[in-house]
């Protein structure tokens, strides 16, 4: 591991490979907190990338739904360059090895939630993310001018005056040293693990976000949150916020939603039924849930090509001892996405000179207040292969190797204590900050969490989450409207524990 580098990229995911991969002619250099490419939200996406390539379809009527279903707060210039992008980034991505499902020789197009038309490209049915970064991955190890720092992990930015010119990071064998760049990109994914349930891994912890905001990088939309509808519920041996995903393709296919008196739901709640925006899902199965009426996903319909079609939902029943073949999958909405994240521009640069961000971390505008299904892994492939060129472009101008770091977050190991406040602070977001929310409920949020990051240790893992947790309860308290992800509403009984599936 050397100390400088044109390019440090924060982060192993879609967005960070896409823009290592295309800052060719750069000597980059990427932090990955595990194995390369399977520690972050991209490897677990089921759903697909969307693109505008079938009959009738078009560019701009891929962006009149990203602006629809993001409840028109969309940056309506990012929502166009991206949507006109897409299908450079699918030929991008097949050049990199990745292999989409084809139907006749033709690339296959699905359906999803909010979609006008079938734009949706998959790959292994419902392993896209899977197949994506297997495809990056290897690309990556045949890029000579890539690094890959392995179990490394940024503990703070760098600062020399108004410009971050590097990261404070720390090795798999505890050693913490700084590393110096012209430019450094953050690419760390998600908040999902502030949530007692999600769909993201461990890594989805807001680091990012912790990161640039101490380095006084300013955020954006962070009180919009997206929950998916139809994650598998939680069983007895429980121990971690992650659940397996039910990719939306399946009711695209066919599979409906219905309560424990064997009642579809959705036609009642929107013309579209389940493929309703995922806001006004996850919120209809989120009712279901708290009238004591446990809501299922019956995947029945789609018949007996359904393992071929879904392999990971069918292996994911069969390590629960389930067979979606012949009874629904019981279900919860789970935190899945963060639609706010670091404010940048159009060329993905924040507030701060030096500091970049991609993918979920950024907040670049594309998805408003509630995200377009099958848009995330395009918006990331997209804003990372740009940044990585435009770079690429510019003349070297090494870091100077002096600034500032206090080493104030993350310096100590995870310890008990931190366990502990972390399973509070994941209950409170889930009942006070989640799917239905108030401006009660929110207040009463922030004090507590004030409250735990008085009793946190200093430089405990647990601040990081703490500080998003406190900026994501400020940003919802100011906005005093329901708008997409943020809905103000009556939970519909008291809230309670959901009763773990035996």
């Amino acid at each position: 591991m050397a100390d400088r580098y044109d390019v440090l990229v924060i982060g192993s995911g879609a967005a960070g490979l896409s823009a290592a991969l295309s800052a060719r002619g750069k000597r980059v250099a990427v932090l990955s907190r595990g194995v390369l490419g399977l520690d972050g939200s991209s490897c677990w996406a089921q759903g697909g990338i969307a693109a505008a390539l079938g009959p009738g379809d078009s560019p701009a009527q891929h962006a009149a739904d990203t602006i629809s279903a993001g409840g028109r707060h969309n940056n309506k210039s990012a929502v166009r360059w991206v949507a006109e992008s897409a299908g450079d980034c699918i030929r991008w991505l097949i050049s990199q090895g990745m292999q989409f499902d084809v139907v006749q020789g033709r690339l296959s197009l699905a359906r999803e939630a909010a979609h006008c038309f079938p734009r949706v490209l998959h790959a292994g049915g419902d392993a896209t993310g899977a197949e994506l970064m297997r495809a990056l991955r290897e690309a990556v190890g045949r890029a000579p001018h890539i690094e890959v720092l392995e179990f490394t992990e940024a503990l703070e930015l760098i600062t020399d005056g108004p410009r971050v010119i590097g990261a404070v990071c720390r090795d798999r064998r505890g050693i913490s040293a700084p590393l110096y760049a012209e430019a450094v990109i953050l690419a760390t994914g998600g908040i999902g693990q502030l949530y007692r349930y999600t769909t993201n891994p461990a890594e989805a912890d807001g680091t990012g976000l912790a990161l640039a905001a101490a380095a006084g990088a300013e955020l954006a939309d962070l009180e919009f949150v997206q929950f998916h509808p139809t994650a598998m519920a939680p069983v007895a041996e429980q121990s971690t916020p992650q659940l397996p995903l039910i990719s939306e393709a399946l009711r695209g296919a066919g599979a409906v939603l219905v309560n424990a008196r064997g009642q579809r739901f959705m036609a009642e709640r929107h013309s579209q039924a389940e493929l309703a925006p995922r806001d006004v899902v996850a919120r209809a199965v989120y009712e279901q849930e708290q009238l004591g009426l446990q809501p299922s996903l019956d995947a029945r319909p789609i018949g007996p090509s359904l393992p071929l079609r879904f392999p990971a939902f069918a292996a994911a029943c069969r390590a629960r001892g389930w067979n979606p073949l012949k009874e629904p999958i019981p279900i919860v909405p789970a935190a899945h996405y963060h639609m706010g994240g670091i404010r940048v521009d159009l060329h993905s640069a924040s507030t701060i000179k030096g500091l970049y961000a991609v993918g979920e971390v950024a907040c670049t505008g594309v998805h408003g207040a509630n995200r377009l299904a099958s848009n995330s892994l395009l918006e990331a492939v997209a804003f990372g292969r740009a940044l990585g060129e435009r770079l690429a472009a510019r003349p070297a101008n090494p870091a100077s190797g002096r600034g500032d770091a206090l080493l104030g977050m993350a310096a100590r190991p995870a310890s008990a204590n931190d366990g502990l406040i972390l399973g509070r602070l994941r209950q409170l977001m889930w009942t006070e900050a989640g799917i239905l929310r108030s401006h009660d409920g929110l207040q009463s949020a922030l004090q507590q969490v004030q409250l735990l990051e008085r009793r946190s240790l200093a430089g405990s893992p647990a601040l990081r989450q703490l500080l998003v947790a406190r900026q994501l309860l400020t940003a919802a308290l100011k906005r005093k409207e329901s708008l997409g992800a943020h809905f103000l509403g009556a939970t519909p009984v008291a809230s309670g524990q959901h009763q773990a599936v035996a």
